[in-house]
């Protein structure tokens, strides 16, 4: 089962305040010039949020949440040291 690693907050904080699109967009173009497999996926309303062990995330994000979803543990530490106000973790999943 693979392990996924998220960086999650408000939708309207990743969306309005930080400039997320760029983030991703810069990223996938460094994936394409290194023929690398986009291994990461933007979302709203994440699922996983609604397991067990992130009743606590869900709780301080009460509605409209989103993430950044990666196999990549490094890319997702990058996020959170560029974001900051990001909420990071990780979980197994067949079917994400």
């Amino acid at each position: 089962m693979p392990q996924y690693y998220f960086a999650i907050a408000s939708k309207k904080f990743l969306v309005d305040a930080e400039p997320i699109e760029e983030i991703l967009r810069e990223r996938s173009n460094h994936y394409k010039s290194i023929n690398k497999d986009i291994d990461f996926w933007f979302t709203t309303n994440p699922q996983f949020i609604h397991l067990p062990q992130f009743e606590h995330i869900k709780k301080k994000l009460k509605n409209n949440p989103a993430a950044i979803i990666s196999l990549d543990e490094q890319f997702i530490e990058w996020i959170k040291l560029r974001i900051n106000f990001v909420i990071t973790g990780k979980f197994h999943s067949s079917s994400f």
